[in-house]
């Protein structure tokens, strides 16, 4: 399958350049694609900007139909693009259908929402005024989205900014092309005006021209601290708005109270599932002393017993990491944990099965110290540390340690000890006996520190981002 960009309600053709390979069988090509550079970064931003003034205008039920249809079509076909999608990235079938649905219900929330953007009446300190408040359109926005929910997330960053009346340039992550393409030509398909969405598709180059773009007039991006740094540095010196998100290294606290079997499964969905490819995975498990040792035991067990295997195999709960590059960076770090003195309790090793592939067996590390790499950056693998703590207190300020704080999590039967976490805990999103993965789609999201700048994303707080504010004073 050869992909095309979409700009200003066309499908152009480009000669491919890259491929997109199956991780779960890299003999099948995916896709392959374009080399999009500043042309049609040009193109699709200006198609953007003639479409701005027309659709920032249109009726709200305009906005409303069109993200409304979108939704169906994507809840239609969940399961044809769930299994492109575990296809594309290697998530399970079921992850991927889920994935799918969730950008479904995205667009319908957001349907609703485009009839909801609203203001305030206030009362003038001067007789004879009238002062109200409306939220308008903010105007481009560019899209920079990751890999690793390459539809749900462009779903969670283009329904707001379409519902609120602004046009769009996204740009997909490399490794998932194809699910991107799928999506662009469905909202193609239920009558997108030209210029509404547009995607333009290729390395990194074609982020950089979006984001260093005169005509686009604010930026959304999801990646890494690194890259969400430079695209900060360029929005804001000629003074565009910028959202980032830029994962975490999000802790989850066990203590001794704990339920062992619970803290054990919340730790293993956290940790283990979507091969760890959530920035919101509970990577670095903080357990007090007294449960430590049987904790990790249990743990090590049921991670050992998880399937990996093929994405679209029914029985596999484990797929691939979702690119080369991604599971040499898996291995390497586990050997930098071992290297500075972590234990390998299980796991840690590539595994060979029936097709060439980035699988790798779920790992664990314990005995590892706070100050460890393992413990301060970000892997993005199936791959869980653990830390040894005193008490609760020293708990706390292990999981506060960092420059990330997305979200966080503990497991306790104490009220007192899940309620002072609650409050004390330095992240965006709080989860008692829960695991640190898994957010509903109507809820803000979004964290502190080096984790998250700018306005939260999703839910009732997306209008924050993709409106600006105008105050109307009226007289007699």
């Amino acid at each position: 399958m050869n992909l095309t960009h979409y700009i200003g309600g066309h499908f152009v053709a480009a000669d491919p350049v890259f491929e997109s390979l199956n991780p779960s069988d890299t003999d099948d090509v995916v896709a392959r694609y374009p080399a999009g550079g500043a042309g049609e970064v040009d193109a699709a931003v200006g198609a953007a900007r003639a479409a701005f003034p027309a659709w920032s205008m249109a009726s709200p039920e305009v906005r409303a139909d069109l993200l409304d249809k979108v939704g169906a079509t994507l809840m239609a076909r969940a399961a044809e693009l769930g299994t492109l999608l575990a296809r594309e990235e290697g998530k399970t079938r079921a992850e991927g259908t889920g994935e799918v649905m969730r950008a479904a219900r995205i667009f319908r929330y957001f349907a609703s929402e485009a009839l909801r953007r609203h203001g305030q009446t206030l009362e003038s300190t001067r007789p004879g005024l009238d002062v109200a408040t409306y939220r308008e359109a903010v105007g481009v926005i560019g899209l920079i989205t990751p890999w690793n929910f390459p539809i749900a997330i462009p779903a969670w960053k283009a329904a707001p900014a379409l519902a609120f009346g602004n046009t769009v340039v996204l740009k997909p992550a490399n490794p998932t092309p194809a699910i991107a393409h799928a999506l662009a030509t469905i909202i193609h398909e239920c009558g997108a005006p030209a210029g509404v969405f547009n995607m333009v598709l290729g390395q990194g180059g074609v982020g950089s021209a979006l984001v260093d773009h005169a005509g686009v007039d604010a930026v959304s991006f999801t990646g890494s601290q690194a890259v969400g740094g430079r695209v900060a540095a360029a929005a804001v010196a000629r003074q565009a708005r910028v959202q980032l998100e830029m994962g975490g290294k999000n802790p989850l606290v066990v203590l001794a109270d704990a339920d062992l079997e619970r803290a054990v499964t919340i730790a293993l969905d956290g940790g283990f599932f979507q091969t760890g490819q959530r920035c919101t995975a509970s990577s670095r498990v903080i357990v007090e002393d007294a449960l430590h040792d049987r904790f990790v035991a249990a743990l090590a067990e049921r991670a050992a017993a998880l399937r990996v295997g093929h994405a679209l195999e029914a029985d596999t709960q484990v797929g691939p990491a979702a690119s080369e590059a991604q599971f040499e960076r898996n291995l390497r770090y586990v050997a930098i944990a071992t290297g500075e003195g972590g234990r390998l309790v299980t796991g840690g090793t590539a595994l060979r099965l029936a097709t060439p592939g980035y699988f790798m067996a779920p790992t664990l590390i314990a005995d590892t110290a706070p100050d460890m790499r393992i413990n301060r950056e970000e892997v993005f693998g199936p791959l869980v540390s653990t830390v040894r703590v005193r008490d609760y207190e020293e708990a706390l300020a292990m999981a506060n340690a960092g420059n990330f704080g997305l979200s966080a999590g503990i497991v306790t039967t104490s009220h007192a000890r899940a309620r002072h976490f609650r409050r004390h805990v330095r992240a965006g999103m709080v989860m008692v006996n829960l695991p640190t993965a898994g957010v509903d789609y109507h809820v803000p999201f979004g964290g502190t520190r080096g984790s998250s700048y700018g306005a939260r994303e999703q839910g009732f707080a997306a209008v924050e981002f993709y409106t600006q504010m105008k105050t109307v004073y009226s007289g007699d």
